[in-house]
């Protein structure tokens, strides 16, 4: 991890490969960090420049940023591309991430040379009840509870005792418990929990997702862009993934059959495996800012 200073908050990020190759940026889901994406960045980093931020308020990043806003942390993201003299990128957004991707891609677009959504979130309303359940007001205190150091330490010692008697999960959805263990895990933060609610508030209300990219998809269709789901996947309907394919006609769409909202980390060769196969058959796409602008 190394850390950098953006607006006078520290932001965490990883970096790996060298910058005489094609730049890749992977932005993590809510409640994660850069850590999802170990074992992609190490099946990535021979090919590619890859740099993976922990999000404001996420990982070992700050919880003292002002805006948890998708454009505030696609600002952030800029800013670190710049002091770390990127200039154009492939952007790989998975949950949230998909989202602050596609902001991203709309305000910095002559940044962005591909787009890849994976288990996307703002491109249809529907999203797990859990999720619409902590946006609604009084949730805080719930999970303020549920979250209890003592509760998360105990949880800790039943996996290392499970581990180490080798009890429990397998395979792909060992790999989603572990993705969804880190993130109740940092919910037992103060203040990355209070980040949390505002991240979560900012994109979902008691129906369902509250900020939809679908208007501005237009622009991401003059990017090559790929789409990858799990089949299985509990928090976003795979649905999704094949509106939004439908939508852009020179989208690419792959389902990774047995995986749930991370794929990425559930199956990690095969994912890395669609990912360089989309950088090796297209060519970088370019966005002119001023046309951009004129045409949006």
């Amino acid at each position: 991890m190394q850390t950098t200073t953006i607006h006078g908050r520290e932001l965490a990020y990883r970096e790996s490969g060298t910058s005489r190759t094609e730049a890749i940026l992977l932005i993590h889901g809510m409640a994660g960090s850069s850590r999802t994406w170990r074992e992609l960045i190490a099946r990535l980093e021979s090919r590619f420049h890859v740099i993976a931020p922990d999000l404001p308020g996420h990982g070992e990043t700050s919880p003292d940023f002002d805006d948890y806003s998708l454009g505030a942390m696609a600002s952030a993201l800029r800013d670190l591309l710049v002091e770390r003299r990127i200039t154009r990128c492939t952007v790989i957004g998975q949950s949230l991430g998909g989202g602050v991707a596609m902001q991203f891609v709309y305000q910095y677009p002559d940044m962005c040379e591909r787009l890849v959504l994976i288990g996307s979130g703002g491109l249809g309303r529907e999203v797990n009840p859990i999720l619409r359940m902590l946006a609604l007001p009084g949730a805080g205190l719930a999970l303020t509870g549920a979250t209890a150091p003592v509760l998360v330490s105990s949880g800790n010692a039943i996996r290392g005792f499970l581990g180490k008697k080798q009890v429990g999960l397998t395979g792909t959805r060992a790999a989603a418990m572990a993705e969804t263990w880190a993130a109740y895990e940092s919910l037992g933060r103060p203040g990355h929990r209070r980040a949390f609610f505002k991240t979560l508030r900012a994109v979902v209300d008691g129906r369902g997702q509250s900020v939809s990219a679908v208007n501005r998809l237009h622009v991401a269709a003059r990017l090559p862009f790929q789409l990858i789901w799990g089949d299985r996947d509990p928090i976003i309907p795979v649905d999704h993934a094949y509106a939004t394919h439908e939508a852009i006609p020179d989208s690419r769409l792959e389902i990774v059959e047995g995986a749930g909202h991370y794929p990425h980390a559930e199956a990690p060769a095969a994912v890395a495996r669609i990912i360089v196969d989309f950088m090796d058959s297209t060519e970088p796409g370019h966005i002119d800012r001023e046309s951009f602008l004129r045409r949006s």
